[in-house]
């Protein structure tokens, strides 16, 4: 009876402990409880059972913890669980502003670096290309890359 009882904490022990890993990450109630289960086996074999019947235990827990992981890395479960998707969106906030080298506008906001300016009626953020701007101030572009437009003072 005793030996049976221990064979069922191993393996509850190993199927919270697949639980545990691979299907609630992180310390919670399953990985607990697998510790428990496996170490109070561990623990009912040594004192029940003797010392060879303890080590066996142990080795078994052991061998088992090792096989649930290497089933599981291996079986199509995580290929199912994980994402297979790759995002390629690339921002074009400047799309249909018509916006080039040259054009005028004026400071919305103080540029400390970075700040925001007002080009044919359209608010953007830009960075300053020559120091600190104040708001209210005539704005000229300099250059725009994919996402920044880089002003001067007009």
């Amino acid at each position: 009876m005793e030996t049976l009882i221990i064979i069922a904490l191993i393996v509850g022990g190993l199927i919270l402990f697949a639980i545990e890993v691979f299907l609630i990450p992180g310390i919670s109630i399953a990985g607990i409880g697998s510790a428990v289960c496996i170490l109070y086996a561990i623990y009912s074999a040594f004192t029940s059972l003797g010392s060879e019947a303890g080590f066996i235990t142990l080795g078994v827990s052991l061998l088992g913890i090792i096989g649930v992981t290497w089933w599981f890395m291996r079986s199509k479960t995580l290929d199912r669980l994980s994402l297979k998707k790759t995002l390629d969106y690339r921002p074009s906030p400047f799309e249909g502003m018509d916006l080039k080298p040259g054009d005028k506008g004026i400071s919305v906001t103080r540029l400390t670096l970075i700040g925001n300016a007002d080009f044919n009626g359209h608010i953007i953020e830009v960075q300053s290309a020559d120091g600190f701007i104040d708001e209210k101030t005539p704005v000229e572009i300099v250059r725009i890359n994919e996402t920044t437009v880089y002003v001067k003072q007009a």
